[in-house]
């Protein structure tokens, strides 16, 4: 007998399917700083850093062998300007040398706004700040955009109980 993956069909006789998560709603959170309600979140990356040796004698190919893993990306997170100026405090609290790393994560909400999924972001801190453009003759919303450099992302495994910044431990998964 066939076997069928998850998205091979509808309920019924050939299984379960899952179509692929809509991105349109989403939170992010900083311990102790309200930052919800973006536009964009971009940046999500984590790279393994591929090494390549060649063996005496065999010209046939190369070893390619795991390096280390970075973060090429910073965080950028894009969203209408508000009265609420939490960002452009931490970030100048950065300018000003003082550097406070936050943890936070960045959560997917399915349509009653559950968490889906999230992605855990380890010591982060602003970077860079982009104020709005302002045109008299646009209607259109200002935006500011945020970029942080982090430590790294962390997805945890489905079945595990969304965390909250309060809970969050460095270097694992609460």
């Amino acid at each position: 007998m066939a076997t069928f993956g998850l998205n091979a069909a509808p309920s019924g006789p050939l299984g379960d399917r899952r179509d692929p998560y809509l991105a349109f709603s989403f939170l992010v959170e900083f311990e102790g700083l309200v930052v919800g309600g973006f536009s964009e979140v971009t940046g999500l990356q984590v790279e393994t850093v591929v090494e390549t040796y060649r063996e005496g004698g065999v010209n046939d190919y190369e070893h390619k062998l795991p390096g280390p893993t970075r973060y090429p990306s910073n965080l950028v997170l894009r969203r209408g300007i508000t009265d609420v100026n939490s960002l452009w405090l931490w970030h100048q609290d950065v300018s000003a040398g003082v550097v406070e790393r936050r943890n936070g994560t960045i959560y997917l909400l399915d349509p009653g706004r559950e968490p889906l999924m999230w992605w855990n972001i380890r010591e982060a801190y602003p970077v860079k700040w982009v104020g709005p453009e302002l045109r008299a003759e646009s209607s259109t919303v200002s935006v500011e955009t945020v970029e942080l450099v982090h430590r790294g992302i962390q997805q945890p495994s489905g079945g595990s109980a969304p965390p909250t910044t309060a809970s969050w431990v460095p270097g694992g998964v609460p």
